[in-house]
């Protein structure tokens, strides 16, 4: 059985068996007593704490990969003439994605029309965290201290510095060689331990999904049934035809030959909800199952799992029209034009760990002249949402890898096309 089948099983049954819970420990014609023992025992307890180390394992990872990995590619391209151009093609398909994203979920919002007839007054209360100005944004991404930038996981920093080590070791000649060889010895190490990471999956998978549903169970869609149909919707027409649309037109290569080589990191990304603690898989079936180079998917991996958040801005753009609907608000075509500039910039900005989209929404938001306290209005079925687009987060830095790949020969079209479904 492949790795791929094990974790589909393993969110079924982590999907009943939370919904099972759910039911059980809410039911009346089973003692408190029990339902206690249930909720905190094997919730709160078992399920919670193998999820949380399987997590937290991920996470352990991803710093040491990024930064050998990066490393190894900018050391190995020797010519460096090749990376500003890589670099401003990377940037410019990510910013040009998040644009579509935001411009396609405000279209259909409109159309959809989820807030509509609800007027709400601005009762609920939500306090939002300030966010960083474009300004911080751009101060922030250069490192002051490198040891300080990968403790506290600081994808930005980590990049700059992992470019400049592997430019300098590019240029260093025989000691160069030698240190190029040493981090090159500690990549395959990392590689290893990422496998044996990923075997154990389907039991860490199992334990974040049980514990999620028995937590939400189906009521938490119903009161938001529009709005969860309408990001659902957005997320599919994004997913499935511009990326397909952007692929086919940049590489002429099989779109469902792509998404059946990047199955497992969709699986990973949908878990755990978080970009960056889907990194480690995500690299690996870049590089072993799509066949791009690791000089370009050590760069644009990274970078895309910092800065490319089109799920969240498509989140952004209907939560945005639902809001402004519900609160009986009209932004105008100014307005919305705003939130395209905004939510593709805050992008930039965003950490690609679970919920932090509603922390850029305030900004969005607050852009636009909308009651911040609409956020309190999503809160309940954002997780669930937050799955699927860290799903097409990661669906869109592999797409991006592939493409830039294609374009810097440094992809293996045989490997891409190899159908046989291996567990890298």
């Amino acid at each position: 059985m492949t790795l791929t089948i094990r974790i589909l099983i393993s969110m079924m049954l982590g999907l009943i068996v939370g919904l099972i819970l759910h039911a059980l420990t809410n039911i009346e014609a089973i003692p408190a007593s029990l339902a206690t023992s249930i909720q905190d025992y094997l919730i709160d307890g078992l399920f919670d704490l193998i999820g949380q180390i399987f997590v937290i394992s991920l996470k352990l990872l991803v710093v040491p990969l990024v930064f050998v990995s990066l490393v190894c590619g900018c050391s190995s391209l020797g010519d460096q003439s090749r990376m500003g151009v890589m670099a401003i093609k990377t940037l410019g398909l990510y910013m040009g994605t998040t644009a579509i994203a935001i411009t396609l979920a405000l279209m259909i919002g409109q159309l959809i029309s989820p807030g509509s007839g609800m007027s709400m007054a601005p009762e609920t209360s939500f306090t939002p965290t300030e966010a960083p100005s474009l300004k911080e944004v751009v101060i922030n991404i250069f490192p002051s201290n490198p040891v300080q930038a990968m403790s506290e996981g600081n994808m930005l920093q980590i990049i700059v510095f992992s470019l400049l080590m592997g430019v300098a070791i590019a240029r260093s000649g025989k000691a160069g060689e030698k240190a190029r060889g040493v981090f090159e010895a500690f990549n395959e190490v990392i590689m290893s331990m990422v496998t044996i990471l990923m075997h154990l999956a389907p039991y860490g998978v199992f334990c974040l999904l049980a514990k999620l549903f028995a937590g939400l169970g189906y009521s938490a869609i119903g009161d938001l049934f529009d709005y969860f149909i309408c990001v659902v919707l957005v997320l599919l027409i994004h997913a499935l035809l511009v990326y397909p649309l952007i692929l086919s037109l940049f590489t002429r290569l099989n779109p469902i030959t792509f998404f059946m080589n990047i199955r497992p990191a969709m699986l990973f990304a949908f878990s755990t909800s978080s970009s960056s603690a889907t990194l480690p898989v995500t690299l690996t079936v870049a590089e072993n199952r799509l066949g791009v180079g690791n000089s370009v998917a050590s760069f644009t991996l990274p970078l895309g799992a910092t800065i490319n958040m089109d799920g969240t801005a498509i989140m952004q753009g209907v939560a945005t029209v639902f809001i402004a609907q519900a609160f009986n608000v009209d932004i105008g075509l100014g307005g919305y034009l705003m939130v395209i500039l905004t939510a593709t910039l805050a992008s930039v900005g965003t950490a690609g760990v679970p919920g932090v989209g509603l922390i850029t929404l305030t900004m969005v938001l607050q852009q636009v002249g909308l009651p911040v306290e609409g956020v309190a209005l999503i809160i309940g079925v954002d997780r669930l949402l937050d799955m699927m687009r860290t799903a097409v987060n990661i669906s869109g830095d592999s797409m991006v890898a592939t493409i830039i790949g294609h374009q810097e020969k440094q992809l293996d079209v045989d490997r891409f096309n190899d159908r046989s479904d291996v567990t890298a």
